[in-house]
C-alpha cells in the first residue's frame, strides 16, 4: 500500500510527505494524526495543513534535556502557533530511548536497542512513528482509533504509517497497519 517510495530520505520529501498524509486521512478513514517534530517545523506545517479539518492533531518533541539538561528544542512560540492552530504538542518519555540509553551508558546493551533496531529494518521513519504514536497513547492525547503518524530520518519528514496504537506498555498489541510513504534506503 505505499503511495510514495522516496529515493533518497530527509526534509527534501516533507511537502510530498503531507500530501500523502492528507490523502491518507480519507484513504484510510482516520481522524488522529501524530507527528514528529524536534525543533516544530514539521508540527507547524501539518497543524497549517490540517487547520479547521477536525482532525486530532497531537505534535511530538524530544523530552526535556535530550540535548543538554533542562533545555527544550521546540520553542514556546512554536509550540503555542501549533496550538493556536489546533494541534496539541506532546513532549515525553522517547520508549525506545530515555531509560534504554541510561541502561546501555552503563551495560552496554538495552533490550530497547534491540527493538528499536528492528523497527529500523523498515527505516528509521518506521521506528519513529511506533515511538510517537505511543507518547501520544501514554499522555492520553489520542484514542485507540488508527492514526497516520509522520516521521522522518533525520529533520523533515519522509515516511506515513498506518497505526493501530497502544501504550508503550502494551507494545506488542500496536499493529502497523501499512506504510503510506517511505524512503526506498536510508
Amino acid at each position: 500500500m505505499i503511495s510514495e517510495l522516496f529515493a533518497r530520505p530527509g526534509p527534501a520529501n516533507s511537502a510530498a510527505t503531507l500530501a500523502v498524509l492528507q490523502g491518507g486521512i480519507t484513504r484510510c478513514g482516520v481522524n488522529q494524526v501524530v507527528v514528529a517534530s524536534t525543533w516544530g517545523d514539521t508540527g507547524l506545517a501539518a497543524a497549517r495543513l490540517l487547520k479547521g479539518s477536525g482532525v486530532n492533531l497531537v505534535v511530538v518533541t524530544h523530552n526535556v534535556g535530550f540535548q543538554e539538561p533542562g533545555s527544550r528544542e521546540m520553542s514556546a512560540a512554536t509550540r503555542a502557533e501549533i496550538e493556536a492552530l489546533g494541534g496539541r504538542v506532546c513532549t515525553g518519555t522517547m520508549p525506545f530511548r530515555n531509560i534504554g540509553t541510561a541502561i546501555r551508558a552503563k551495560q552496554h546493551y538495552s533490550q530497547q536497542d534491540t527493538i528499536a533496531n528492528t523497527l529500523r529494518l523498515c527505516g528509521q521513519g518506521i521506528k519513529v512513528c511506533v515511538e510517537i504514536v505511543m507518547m501520544a497513547a501514554d499522555a492520553g492525547l489520542i484514542s485507540t482509533e488508527d492514526v497516520l503518524a509522520v516521521a522522518g530520518t533525520g529533520r523533515g519528514a519522509d515516511t506515513v504509517a498506518w497505526i493501530a496504537p497502544q501504550s508503550s506498555n502494551r507494545l506488542f498489541d500496536l499493529k502497523i497497519r501499512a506504510i503510506l510513504a517511505k524512503p526506498s534506503h536510508w
